[in-house]
């Protein structure tokens, strides 16, 4: 080895040379000088090492063009910078002492163009500037030390460096031959509490922001503490000028000065090095080769708990320190030393497994802080300045052992290292991120310290009090390598505990070394990263919810001792209509008979084919009565609907009344409901002598399916038995309660509509059928009937407060039930102050777990930024779980599965289907869940905040709809190839369904209204898309996969039209412009259909509010039933006072963000 690579061996592992004469000096680590070999090189090469030494500093003392007592500097003074003239003088103009105080001028390196860049972002505080704080036995001690401080200053420039970025095209670094540190004396005030905290109050670094245009950076503020005899210093340095390493260095010189030792300084290193090295060193060209290749297909951050702000100033952060115990420090060495890695590359990959338990994903990006002194030049293991560099580490964890993933990470941190050099801009701009996003959004810090930091003999009469490192990060973690322990320091945004981050680390580095030691092959993703307690805390504490209820009754037995209680009370009133308990229960047992006769019995199921009204409980309780499970077939599907339905239930009878008759097919077996009540009452039938118990079916709910046809969900008794007896424990209905019954029974909130208060004691009141659709009318009926409960999906309610005085007038209502879909916190803000009276709770739950399974009570003195979806309910239990069927942490997003008495037995003859979402509890024994596809995520308070779908199911102004369903019908049309349907804003507040489609070769144009006239022959109004989008080909991700976010927003031949004809008359250019201002088109032509132009209910509400304002009406009917333009000109009504006009401040009192009046059809499987 020649003495040149000698020299540059010991500048990478920080052995420092110091060249005296004919003298050798070698300062560095102990152990490494301990080494025979090291020393026989250092002794054989002495003489041509201190040639090498002088010539360097000979050199680094040319590199400075502008002489001193300079007082004219020239561009030409500059090499490491391109400044005219002006820009030169203006720099001077700004320095003290002028042009004569300025050495040097050059580029900031790469890290430190990122940290200036956030100091200028944030105006009032920076995250950059970091503490110190020093105990003094005497002021005499303290001035010795800053003096040696000021020493040290002097002798490297990037102490005496300053910043300057005004009227320049890029900001650069002016070093000054003089800058000294001043110290500013404090006084304590005894009254005003300890000294320690009056200093840091006054010289907080979340409060202080250095002049970075004035060197040096440092700040010292000094204070006696007389309550110690003692005096203490704060100082404050930025992150420009010093990094980690740097920090050390100065300690070490300050001592070395303290002691009387200054010849055992080392010749300075210029930091001026280290940036021409940067610069001049791998081109840009191959970092961005380097970086899209390993980062190209990210396309989207890497953001524990969502935090995605790395913006901020640090004061959001907070602070935790752990030590791994010294067994597991010496095993974790053993490890990395037997497989020729680095304990660097072991902790990296522990973060990134911790990393992927908090985001969820098995593919990480974070960043990681580079050295940055291994190829910055000769000696700068030992300079002082601020070389460290962030870069992202992409650790892909899918797929690999343990051994394979520290080998890979191992592998990825050499290959990163060659890029050290590189600029975090460049790097993010390889990625397939927006420019508005973070690549990652946490750190990792693996830096090398000692346990004792300097010679304990140099710090007689001082102490060290503390001082830690800030960032503009989120979610970093240090880890000191302390020489044979390691010390974990998280910094974490204060919304997460930074002690749990340090207890999964430490969990999940417990893990990895027990797998190397035990199961190197086991896979990385089975590495365990959840302490013990949280896990108890998610599978066991969160679902205590075992509660006693009447699990040997059926659901209609519930109603059976309601009526032997109250016979004369009235259980049902519609439309004028009343039916006392007694009258119903013997309508429902005659009825009952008749069923039995044709075959009904225990799993049978029975169709009712009814309209809203007294029959439809009629028929509810007879079928149950029976021992059936009842098929709701609402007549508002379409023909083709019902009889996929019909020929998927086989219903032994199908229940319908005479008008609706017609409209089934011939083969099935039709019973009439009677409207009249029996003679006799024949009692009730015995569900023992029926063979009936809790565990068979008591309905069968059809919901949206993925493969183009709905699904039967089998519910059984002993499942809505709990949910019907839990809601009575909790909401507490008595016999003066009047509970609104208008969701279509098609839709699984009715069941507790219908049956919750006939096993309470209450009254029934039904709406007219469409009634839910119109807002004024339910007004009405509420104030009328004194409806006191009733249910709303959170659109629907919205629209329901905006009648104001309509909605306060409504003084009877006590309790209002919402799901459906999310309740936004403002509108839960809204109804709490409209109606103080009443409780709003918002409840969640699928079709298939027998209607809800959380709820959560809105407080007006609790009102958080999201309306949580609630706690589990008696007898249920919720696991939120990552692909792994292992739970995820609290305030982790995962998927949600119910456990417990209300789920499902599955879907109607679907058992591959059944297999694949009914699954075994993998925490309770015989146990079975049923996995939602919803996503969550826990609260700390044990409620669970929804955040949405998995898949391609979506809900629409409250239904739930399978996209994929929609899809399937759509491809199947003729002339269509490929066909995806997506949910797009609507520039409204709400969504609407927009289908994208490719056509056949030799298809030509599709027609949207054919397409849409094709679907509506099979899918319900609600599921039929707005729009309609004809692609050439489906635009693909880089990975080839559909990309979505690529699809483009319909334009106006999107949507269906007819022939254009222009409005005629005033009532129908008015219409006109109001449709184009709700629908976003920019022509509507008077044969043209407001459904069809992408209107939905929510929108026909607006409309007539809309109309109102001129005091025009028209009947919410005669809307739907004459959607046309000219139609519904027609059928609007004016006032007979001419010349109202619209009052543009009442129109912008209307809501845009409501769903759909059709939402209460909305609640088949999702409750919100």
């Amino acid at each position: 080895m020649s003495a040149r690579d000698l020299l540059d061996t010991l500048d990478a592992i920080g052995i420092a040379l110091r060249a005296d004469g004919d003298k050798l000096s070698v300062i560095g680590d102990q152990k490494l000088l301990a080494d025979r070999d090291l020393i026989a090189s250092l002794r054989g090469h002495k003489s041509d090492l201190i040639a090498l030494l002088q010539q360097r500093a000979a050199a680094d003392t040319a590199g400075y063009l502008i002489a001193e007592g300079t007082q004219r500097i020239t561009p030409a003074m500059l090499p490491l910078v391109e400044l005219g003239a002006a820009q030169i003088e203006a720099l001077a103009q700004a320095t003290p002492g002028g042009a004569a105080n300025i050495q040097d001028i050059y580029q900031l390196a790469p890290l430190q163009e990122g940290i200036l860049f956030h100091h200028r972002l944030q105006s009032d505080s920076d995250a950059y500037v970091l503490p110190t704080l020093l105990r003094f036995d005497s002021r005499q001690r303290l001035d010795r030390f800053v003096q040696a401080l000021n020493q040290v200053i002097a002798r490297h420039d990037i102490l005496r460096t300053a910043m300057h970025w005004e009227g320049l095209k890029e900001p650069v670094q002016l070093v000054q031959r003089q800058a000294s540190l001043a110290i500013q004396a404090l006084v304590h005030d005894a009254s005003a509490g300890d000294a320690i905290s009056q200093l840091q109050a006054h010289a907080d670094p979340r409060q202080v922001r250095l002049d970075v245009r004035q060197a040096p950076m440092l700040r010292a503020y000094a204070m006696p503490d007389g309550a110690t005899q003692s005096w203490l210093l704060q100082l404050l340095h930025h992150h420009l000028v010093l990094d980690h390493t740097a920090s050390q260095l100065l300690v070490q010189e300050i001592m070395l000065i303290l002691q009387g030792r200054q010849a055992e300084l080392t010749i300075p290193v210029p930091f001026r090095r280290f940036v021409t090295q940067a610069r001049l060193g791998m081109g840009s060209a191959e970092h961005e080769t380097y970086f899209r290749r390993v980062l190209g297909n990210v396309d989207q951050p890497t953001a524990p708990f969502g935090l995605l702000d790395v913006q901020g100033d640090g004061s959001q952060v907070r602070q935790a320190r752990s030590r791994l115990e010294p067994a597991l420090a010496r095993r974790l060495r053993q490890q990395a030393q037997a497989r020729g890695v680095s304990c660097a590359s072991l902790f990296h990959l522990a973060w990134a497994r911790t990393l992927a338990c908090f985001t969820g994903r098995d593919d990480v990006v974070f960043g990681t802080v580079l050295f940055g002194r291994l190829q910055g030049g000769a000696g700068a293991a030992r300079a002082m300045g601020m070389f460290l560099n962030t870069l992202p580490l992409r650790v892909q964890l899918d797929q690999l052992s343990v051994e394979q993933g520290l080998r890979q990470t191992h592998a990825a941190l050499i290959e990163l290292l060659r890029h050290e050099h590189a600029s975090l801009t460049l790097a993010q701009r390889c990625s397939s991120l927006p420019a508005n996003l973070p690549l990652f959004t946490s750190l990792l810090n693996y830096r090398y310290s000692h346990e004792d930091g300097a010679d304990s003999t140099a710090m007689e009469g001082i102490e060290h009090l503390g001082g830690h490192d800030r960032t503009n990060y989120p979610f970093a973690l240090h880890v000191d390598d302390l020489g044979e322990g390691f010390e974990l320091c998280a910094e974490i945004d204060v919304s997460v505990s930074a002690q749990r981050v340090c207890e999964f680390m430490q969990q999940v580095v417990r893990g990895l070394v027990q797998a190397l030691e035990q199961v190197p092959h086991m896979p990385l993703q089975a590495i365990e990263t959840m302490p013990a307690a949280e896990r108890h805390q998610l599978i066991d504490a969160f679902n205590r919810t075992a509660a006693e209820y009447p699990r040997q009754l059926l659901l209609h037995q519930l109603f059976e001792q309601q009526t032997a209680r109250q016979p004369q009370a009235t259980a049902v009133q519609c439309e004028g209509h009343r039916l006392s308990y007694a009258a119903l229960n013997a309508r429902a047992n005659h009825l009952a008979r008749r069923l039995r006769t044709l075959g009904v019995g225990p799993d049978a199921k029975v169709g009712i084919f009814l309209e809203r009204n007294e029959a439809m409980v009629v028929a509810l309780l007879a079928t149950l009565k029976a021992g059936g499970a009842y098929v709701p077939l609402d007549p508002a599907y379409p023909d083709g609907r019902l009889e996929h339905m019909l020929r998927d239930c086989a219903p032994v009878a199908v229940l319908t009344e005479a008008s609706l008759a017609s409209r089934l097919p011939g083969q099935q077996v039709q019973l009439l409901v009677p409207d009249t009540d029996p003679v006799n009452d024949e009692g009730n039938l015995v569900p023992a002598e029926l063979g009936l118990t809790e565990n068979h079916l008591a309905y069968v709910i059809y919901t949206s399916g993925s493969t183009g046809q709905p699904k039967g969900v089998m519910n059984e008794h002993r499942g809505i038995v709990n949910r019907i007896q839990w809601m009575q424990q909790a909401y507490r209905l008595a016999a003066h309660d009047v509970v609104l019954q208008k969701t279509p029974f098609s839709f699984d909130v009715s069941v507790w509509e219908f049956f919750w208060p006939l096993m309470a004691g209450a009254q029934l009141v039904m709406a007219r059928p469409g009634g839910h659709k119109d807002p004024s009318y339910l007004s009405e009926l509420i104030r009328g009937a004194g409806v006191t409960t009733l249910h709303f999906v959170p659109s629907m309610l919205q629209v329901f407060l905006n009648h104001g005085e309509a909605a306060a007038a409504c003084a009877s209502v006590a309790r209002v039930i919402c799901s459906g879909e999310a309740l936004p916190a403002p509108l839960a803000r809204q109804f709490l102050a409209q109606l103080p009276h009443a409780g709003l709770h918002n409840l969640y739950g699928p079709t298939e777990a027998a209607v809800d399974v959380t709820a959560w009570t809105c407080a007006a003195d609790d009102q958080p930024a999201s309306v949580p979806i609630g706690r589990p309910i008696a007898n249920t239990r919720i696991y939120l779980l990552d692909e792994r069927m292992q739970p995820t942490p609290l305030g982790v997003t995962g998927e949600l599965y119910i456990g417990g008495v209300q789920v499902a037995r599955g879907y109607l003859n679907q058992p591959a289907l059944t297999e694949q979402r009914f699954l075994a509890d993998p925490f309770v024994e015989g146990g079975r869940i049923y996995r939602t596809g919803d996503l969550g995520r826990w609260r700390d308070d044990g409620a669970i905040d929804y955040l949405g779908r998995n898949d391609f199911q979506v809900k629409i102004r409250g239904f739930r709809i399978e996209l994929g369903e929609i899809d399937g019908q759509l491809a199947a049309i003729a002339g269509v190839r490929e066909a995806v349907v997506i949910a797009r804003e609507d520039g409204l507040g709400g969504q609407r369904l927009v289908a994208y489609v490719v056509a056949e070769p030799d298809a030509g144009q599709l027609d949207p209204a054919a397409l849409r006239a094709q679907l509506g022959l099979s899918l319900p109004d609600y599921m039929l898309p707005a729009a309609y989008v004809q692609l050439d080909s489906m635009p693909l991700t880089a990975n080839g996969k559909l990309d979505r976010q690529a699809l483009p927003a319909p334009e106006g031949d999107a949507f269906k039209r007819q022939a254009y004809e222009a409005p005629d008359g005033e009532i129908e250019l008015v219409l006109a412009q109001i449709w184009s201002e709700l629908l976003g088109v920019e022509r509507v032509g008077r044969h043209d259909s407001f459904f069809e132009l992408g209107g939905h209910s929510l929108l026909a509400v607006q409309l007539l509010e809309r109309l109102r304002c001129r005091r025009w009406t028209i009947d919410i009917r005669a809307l739907f039933a004459q959607p046309s333009l000219a139609a519904m000109a027609a059928a609007v009504t004016r006032p007979q006072t001419p010349g109202i006009q619209e009052s543009t401040a009442v129109r912008k009192t209307i809501p845009a963000q409501f769903a759909a009046l059709d939402s209460e059809q909305e609640t088949e499987e999702f409750r919100l």
